[in-house]
């Protein structure tokens, strides 16, 4: 090897701007949301649905239309090199999770409650709480037509809040109704805007005859009070859009739910109709929304299905995970129940025969292996022992072998007395389950201790 090549440094390769790695020292408050929502949609009924992250171009184009941003600006799209298919990643699940449903005839025997969780790719501008690979997980109540599916989803929502311990996150509402109201809307709206052309900014000027409707969502300040007084999509709704929306109140109103109709409130999807609702932080800045959703009746036709009138939500986890670090401590938890520390050759071979009979209990269990830059001292290991947040180290060298007997030391307890014990190899295993079902004050003596929050 030459002596360029010797010193020419290797160029590090970095991630893609806007896909994050999620780091270890994360993983605690992932797994507390993951966990907490699927807690909370199996106490509703639903059942979790997988669905690939690529699809076919078309099922997006044709789904979320066309003229959207997502469309025409967002997506991840490539020709499949091998056979010319036009592929996407995925940008949204409702799409996805539609086609799976038509595909496999799901709903033969009845309405279905699905859910789903995953990756997410748009090619926007990454900030905070908005990234191009992002996660979501969400909700679709398939095949049924009442007002009370959608004031359940937003009901789940709540009390996904209030399990989760989150605070101050309002809930918007409105009722965008049927094609026919929208139509009608629509052409009112087109000309309101007409005669205030020159208020409108480049984004609402491109909408203004291909998806009007979005004008309404405007963020830009110098066009606020010209959108708030334009025709209100709410004042266009016949009867049975009415009812519809004022059974979802009704129901909301009755469980104690406070809401803001908010008749600016609309969706830039094809697919959605009737309600539509978000729940907002002030908490995260521009991207306050951390959860979305609404009603899709017409969906199902548009993929070639029968018709299946649905309702759904997606929330984004980033955001949620941002609100859970801000509004307060995540209990997270440790890495294991017991660090196993050991010292010379016959001891190594017995630290994982008893790190196995321990794992055969439930036990969480972390044996020490070498490491780099590291002595294997006991007062080393020790150190990597306090820092995996065990309750417990087990520590066995030459004098424990030789005594059958392993030295179990309490590395969380206040009683100087319970701080070490010597132990017989063989009873080590029901000593430690005793001891951490105890602390969890379930009072068992089990061997799979799920109950106890460590």
């Amino acid at each position: 090897m030459s002596e360029e090549n010797k010193t020419k440094k290797v160029k590090k390769i970095l991630g893609i701007k806007g896909m994050n790695d999620i780091l270890p020292e994360d993983a605690p408050v992932w797994e507390l949301l993951e966990n907490t929502v699927e807690s909370v949609l199996k106490s509703y009924g639903y059942e979790r649905i997988r669905t690939p992250i690529v699809e076919e171009t078309g099922l997006f184009a044709r789904g979320l239309g066309a003229v959207t941003d997502i469309v025409e600006k967002e997506m991840y799209s490539f020709e499949d090199s091998l056979n010319g298919d036009q592929l996407t990643l995925r940008p949204e699940s409702t799409a996805g999770v539609v086609r799976a449903v038509v595909e496999h005839n799901l709903t033969y025997n009845g309405p279905k409650r699905l859910w789903y969780s995953g990756p997410m790719f748009r090619h926007e501008r990454p900030q905070r709480g908005r990234y191009r690979q992002f996660h979501q997980i969400g909700a679709e109540a398939v095949g049924f037509p009442g007002p009370d599916i959608d004031a359940e989803l937003i009901l789940l929502c709540q009390r996904l809040w209030d399990d989760l311990g989150l605070e101050n996150i309002r809930l918007e509402i409105n009722s965008i109704g049927n094609a026919g109201e929208r139509n009608r809307h629509r052409a009112d709206l087109i000309a309101y805007f007409e005669q205030h052309k020159g208020l409108l900014d480049e984004d609402a000027q491109r909408r203004l005859y291909s998806n009007p409707l979005r004008i309404l969502d405007t963020k830009n300040p110098t066009m606020q009070d010209m959108v708030n007084a334009a025709p209100k999509l709410l004042d266009y709704l016949e009867k049975e859009s009415l009812d519809h929306f004022e059974g979802v109140q009704r129901i909301l109103k009755r469980n104690n739910i406070p809401y803001t109709i908010n008749p600016r409130l609309v969706r830039g999807m094809d697919y959605y109709n009737r309600t539509v609702f978000e729940w907002i932080s002030e908490e995260l800045g521009s991207q306050g929304t951390v959860c979305g959703g609404g009603r899709y009746d017409p969906l199902f036709e548009m993929f070639g299905g029968k018709p299946t009138p649905s309702c759904g939500f997606a929330l984004g986890m980033e955001r949620l995970i941002e609100l859970l670090k801000t509004q307060g401590d995540v209990n997270t938890t440790s890495k294991a129940d017991v660090f196993i520390a050991h010292q010379g050759e016959d001891a190594l071979p017995e630290a994982f025969v008893l790190a196995e009979s321990l794992r055969n209990t439930g036990l969480d269990v972390i044996v020490y292996c070498t490491a780099a830059n590291s002595g294997g001292s006991f007062k080393a290991q020790m150190k990597r022992a306090d820092e995996s947040g065990a309750a417990f180290a087990v520590l066995i060298g030459e004098d424990e072998v030789k005594n059958g007997c392993a030295s179990v030391k309490a590395l969380r307890s206040d009683n100087t007395a319970d701080k070490q014990l010597s132990v017989p190899f063989e009873k080590v295993a029901d000593y430690l389950v005793d001891q951490i079902a105890g602390e969890c004050g379930c009072g068992e003596n089990h061997s799979s201790h799920d109950c106890c929050s460590h």
